[in-house]
């Protein structure tokens, strides 16, 4: 695959799938599969298997590359695994090798967690983890709100196979901001807040938005790609109405529930084990029944 196919795959819904956990709290490899083939069926063809949904950073290496070679066994020939990687840059290099020497066609760079994180050290990061990968596409995910779009553009005239961005501040006039001075057709632009802040993200320029959501009902996700794609912002807007309860759940205390709310539904529909790792934490009884009461609303 081209890098430009590479990066025109990252315009769909890139889903985060979450990495379930069995009874002694190891990767529950059959459930995880499960899961996957599940959304693989419903019609994602993207995933990130080790995002923050996936709960990257509670895992510890060999888990992370575990995920990685369920995935690739689970794939489908036409799916695009975008595999997170991070941390420091020996460690963020070689789990992007592992990734491409499984298969995998794009890896996914979180954002460095670094406190002190210089622009052009930003470009330094991700172009050591692009060039030490030059055959596989790679897409830096950006939280930062203090980077601007020179930075980036810098990072794709130095790396040609960074091929997207993965845009995940909260502020839609920034990210237009951003991609157009980064270069708005350079890189395919991925809403990374999601459902909610998809429509505004799109209208922006971005044409591809992952999901959490997407794990529990592939159908609503996939519907709001839909009439996205058709500039139908009315029925995307139906969708987000749809959704809204259950994200903000997800978005409560700095997103402190977003992965356990989307588990939590998963085990209301007997598809995996509810636990999660610290920091995170299993919800309270009050927002398990929120949970419920919302799943019994909608036609999964």
């Amino acid at each position: 695959m081209s890098f430009a196919e590479q990066s025109s795959a990252l315009a769909d819904v890139v889903a985060i799938p979450v990495t379930p956990f069995d009874a002694d709290g190891g990767v529950e490899r059959t459930a995880y599969r499960a899961l996957l083939r599940r959304l693989l069926d419903s019609g994602v063809r993207t995933v990130t298997p080790n995002g923050n949904t996936g709960e990257f950073y509670a895992l510890d290496p060999a888990e992370r590359r575990l995920v990685v070679e369920l995935t690739m066994a689970e794939a489908d020939p036409d799916t695009q695994v975008v595999v997170g990687v991070g941390h420091d840059v020996p460690t963020a290099v070689a789990a992007a090798r592992h990734a491409r020497d499984a298969g995998a066609q794009t890896v996914m760079v979180h954002q460095p967690i670094h406190p002190y994180v210089s622009p052009e050290g930003w470009v330094d990061y991700h172009r050591a983890i692009a060039e030490a990968v030059p055959e596989t596409a790679v897409v830096p995910y950006v939280r930062n709100p203090l980077l601007d779009g020179g930075p980036i553009a810098r990072l794709g005239a130095l790396c040609p196979n960074v091929v997207g961005v993965k845009y995940a501040v909260p502020d839609a006039a920034r990210f237009a901001a951003v991609a157009r001075d980064a270069g708005l057709d350079r890189f395919t632009w991925v809403a990374g807040l999601a459902e909610l802040h998809a429509p505004a993200y799109w209208a922006m320029g971005a044409t591809g938005f992952t999901s959490g959501l997407v794990n529990v009902a592939p159908r609503v996700s996939l519907e709001m790609l839909r009439a996205l794609r058709d500039g139908d912002y009315a029925a995307a807007m139906k969708v987000w109405e749809q959704i809204r309860e259950f994200e903000d759940l997800r978005a409560e205390q700095g997103s402190a529930n977003n992965v356990s709310v989307v588990k939590e539904a998963l085990a209301v529909l007997g598809l995996c084990r509810r636990e999660v790792r610290p920091p995170s934490r299993l919800l309270t009884g009050d927002r398990r029944e929120r949970v419920a009461a919302l799943l019994a609303g909608w036609d999964l």
